[in-house]
């Protein structure tokens, strides 16, 4: 009797534990379609809208043409200017944050004692949690009257400032996954490399980083994806003066830089002026995937893996 009692109770033990198992991957299935339709929604409003302006503008002329003025008497709806604020601006700030977060990530993984990685590492990090906003401001009324006295030409709004400044905003995002890369690197393949003779350096640029590439060309394109999709701060600090150029002394507009400017303003709300915020998003959303899908190739074309 008392076996038969001790074998129900373990009996209800397992079913209630399946149940509860049950009922969390239920609700991680739930949330895991929040997420799938969210994202559907999105691209189907980008689309949609989109299509509506595609109507009205070809293809040809919003690809091709130099001009974007949308907002003005004479319309021309050439998404090139603000293609080229857009990648203007990710490309200084790249500049920027790509050499001094591989070299902060060298540093904390291969010569920096645990210690001074416990504490370096979460101070690095609070540069991510800064309002963007904040850095807004901090190019416009620090950087660039900083920059004008070593480059008079410097204009008020430029595309230097803000570069400068999102590359010291993405810095984290560099360093934190490059250096979360090269510490997984196996001691054994550091250890090897000592005993054949090399120096620390040799171990760290010769080992280590072509043992983490996946991870670190990983980290690289994913903060090229962050400053794509920056809003406020090339908002605050490049100014809205859409054109098409490579100099970074001059006032420029990107492409999440117009979205505001339409959002805020008194277009419309269906108008064809309305729908180009659609048209940039859908560009800036394409953008941003095709990046995603080169860093998932990336990291399984070179991925290491160790046993």
């Amino acid at each position: 009797m008392l076996g038969k009692t001790s074998k129900k109770n373990k009996d209800l033990v397992i079913l209630q534990a399946k149940r509860k198992e049950q009922v969390v991957r239920s609700l991680f299935f739930i949330f895991s379609l929040i997420s799938i339709f969210t994202t559907l929604g999105i691209v189907f409003v980008l689309v949609f809208e989109a299509i509506g302006f595609f109507q009205e503008v070809s293809i040809l002329e919003f690809l091709t043409d130099t001009l974007w003025t949308p907002l003005f008497y004479d319309k021309h709806f050439g998404i090139l200017p603000l293609l080229c604020g857009t990648l203007l601006t990710s490309l200084i700030a790249m500049l920027v944050a790509g050499p001094l977060g591989l070299l902060t990530a060298i540093f904390l993984s291969e010569y920096a004692s645990p210690r001074v990685r416990r504490i370096c590492k979460p101070i690095l990090e609070i540069l991510a949690g800064v309002p963007t906003v904040v850095y807004g401001y901090f190019a416009l009324l620090f950087v660039t009257p900083l920059l004008q006295k070593i480059i008079p030409s410097l204009s008020g709004f430029n595309a230097l400032s803000p570069g400068i400044v999102m590359g010291i905003m993405i810095l984290p995002l560099v360093s934190s996954l490059s250096e979360d890369a090269m510490y997984v690197v196996p001691q054994g393949l550091r250890e090897a490399a000592y005993a054949l003779g090399s120096t620390k350096m040799e171990v760290s640029l010769k080992v280590v980083v072509p043992a983490a590439f996946s991870g670190i060309t990983t980290s690289f394109i994913l903060a090229i994806s962050r400053a794509i999709g920056e809003t406020m701060l090339v908002t605050i600090a490049a100014g809205q003066m859409a054109q098409l150029t490579f100099n970074p002394l001059v006032p420029i507009q990107t492409m999440t830089a117009y979205i505001v400017q339409v959002s805020l303003g008194d277009t419309p709300a269906g108008s064809l002026e309305y729908k180009t915020i659609f048209a940039v998003g859908l560009v800036l959303f394409l953008l941003t995937l095709i990046l995603n899908l080169v860093a998932q190739w990336l990291r399984k074309r070179f991925r290491e893996a160790y046993e």
